[in-house]
């Protein structure tokens, strides 16, 4: 992972709170205020329904989306900011952690998924993080193997149907393609070293290697840009998935 210091910058990451709960939302606020390099410089609950108009007219580099708010869903929220304000990153917020809910987050472009109990100092620096431009729910996926399968599933669905990237020439040698095929496969460095009969740190020094060419900023993100663009396929990891 690219170690990031947004701290060290001097503008100040706008942040937009979106959630049902005006308690919640004073204590994010409360939270935050003394964080450097981060403010608060709007809200909304469900019952404001220009939320999009206002966050585009503020645009906030980073909004906090509550997934659960009642009648109202937080994952449409997201897709609608993603599509209709790019330029702002969506955080989801859940009371508790689901594996599909992880799933819709994820298409519906969040850039981070946690846990509401999350505590003050994690959120600002997860805050920063995906302000300097890390895309953290690939984290969520490296450790849930059934959704780094339905994700990299649906890039696949999305390439049959046309959607997806244009195929281009891969910026990986050979043997990074192949250590990457078996990333995607879910071997860890031992057993790629092993079935390579080669070193791990040879491994390891493969790995960083990739995720510099690919400006990745973990495994999973290099897997996930490597399905996009077709230098590896579903086909390869279904050949010799682990039992």
């Amino acid at each position: 992972m690219r170690n990031t210091d947004a701290e060290e910058q001097h503008e100040s990451i706008g942040v937009f709170l979106v959630d049902s709960n005006n308690i919640f939302r004073q204590g994010v606020r409360l939270a935050l205020v003394d964080k450097k390099n981060i403010e608060v410089i709007g809200e909304a609950d469900i019952t404001d329904k220009d939320i999009i108009e206002i966050i585009e007219q503020l645009a906030p580099r980073v909004a906090l989306i509550d997934v659960n708010m009642p009648l109202f869903n937080g994952l449409d929220l997201t897709r609608q900011i993603t599509q209709r304000s790019p330029q702002t990153l969506v955080i989801v917020l859940t009371p508790y952690e689901d594996e599909n809910q992880l799933f819709q987050a994820i298409k519906a472009g969040a850039v981070a998924y946690f846990s509401k109990n999350v505590d003050a100092e994690e959120l600002a620096n997860i805050i920063r993080r995906v302000a300097s431009g890390e895309h953290i729910i690939t984290e969520n996926v490296l450790t849930k193997p059934r959704i780094a399968e339905r994700v990299l599933k649906q890039f696949q669905d999305l390439s049959l149907a046309g959607v997806a990237m244009e195929s281009l020439a891969a910026p990986l040698t050979a043997r990074e393609l192949e250590v990457l095929t078996y990333v995607a496969r879910g071997y860890g460095n031992k057993r790629i070293a092993y079935t390579l009969n080669i070193s791990e740190q040879t491994i390891k020094n493969h790995i960083t290697s990739i995720l510099r060419k690919l400006d990745a900023n973990d495994r999973t993100h290099a897997v996930v840009l490597a399905m996009r663009h077709g230098w590896i396929s579903m086909a390869e990891r279904k050949e010799a998935v682990p039992q």
